[in-house]
């Protein structure tokens, strides 16, 4: 696997680079950390996001630090995700207008920064092998079932056999537990989503929301598929989680080309 080093030397210890494996060289997939922003509290200290409550001065700061950080040739695309499987097209500025309603966006412009904010669902990150499209999707449990990576798919142009695909950080597969509803609800979608699953209880599971996007992509015709190591529920001092604290920040996910 591999990954770019275009992070500014006094600032890596905040971000994390997404892991590839063949990455194009003007691809750039970054991860936010919890460290080094301006937020205070249970939002300490580098919330991206706007709607969980923090001050919005420090998450000004917050994404005034980012673009300067990680040298952004434009300010990210943030969207008002929903765990719907709506993507967003935003290599179209005509649509740029307003903060849209999804949970992916795909571009085939160069300099237009996609984004999703996390604290526990799946960030997946999107490229082709030229490095001439990019996507990034929020994949919770909601958005896997009703389809957000198929449909990302659908909006890039490439083929499937040309998609690289990261993974960025979100909840471990012994840490997401969830009832039957759940495991029913992707088992009767598609009969392997059970090797996802492990019972811990009569009626719950442990589920690897990991695995559920590799076995999503795999029947999709993707074969490159990088990451998907990390907890971000254990891993109390570099991510934020929703489950382990629900008044929390988010982590940005951002993924653009040059």
């Amino acid at each position: 696997m591999d990954s770019d080093s275009s992070l500014p030397e006094n600032h890596c210890q905040d971000y994390l680079l997404a892991a590839w494996t063949n990455k194009p060289d003007n691809v750039r997939a970054v991860t936010t950390l919890r460290s080094g922003g301006f937020s205070q509290g249970d939002y300490a200290a580098y919330n991206l996001a706007t709607h969980v409550g923090d001050d919005l001065q420090a998450v000004i700061k917050n994404r005034a630090k980012l673009r300067h950080d990680l040298q952004l040739p434009a300010a990210p695309v943030w969207l008002d995700q929903m765990h719907s499987n709506q993507v967003f097209e935003a290599s179209n500025p005509s649509l740029n207008a307003s903060m849209p309603q999804a949970d992916a966006s795909v571009s085939q412009q160069k300099g237009v920064v996609c984004a999703v904010l996390t604290a526990d669902c799946l960030p997946v990150f999107f490229c082709n092998q030229s490095g001439t499209e990019v996507a990034v999707a929020h994949a919770g449990w909601r958005g896997l079932h009703a389809g957000i990576i198929a449909n990302t798919i659908a909006a890039m142009k490439s083929p499937a056999s040309e998609i690289l695909i990261s993974f960025g950080p979100a909840i471990g597969p012994r840490s997401f537990e969830v009832g039957r509803d759940v495991f029913t609800a992707f088992v009767e979608k598609n009969e392997g989503n059970e090797k996802a699953f492990t019972p811990t209880t009569k009626a719950h599971y442990f589920c690897d929301i990991y695995q559920l996007a590799r076995i999503e992509l795999q029947a999709l015709g993707v074969e490159h598929i990088a990451g998907g190591n990390f907890c971000s529920y254990r891993e109390n001092e570099r991510f934020y989680s929703f489950r382990r604290k629900p008044v929390t920040g988010r982590m940005a996910h951002l993924i653009w080309f040059l």
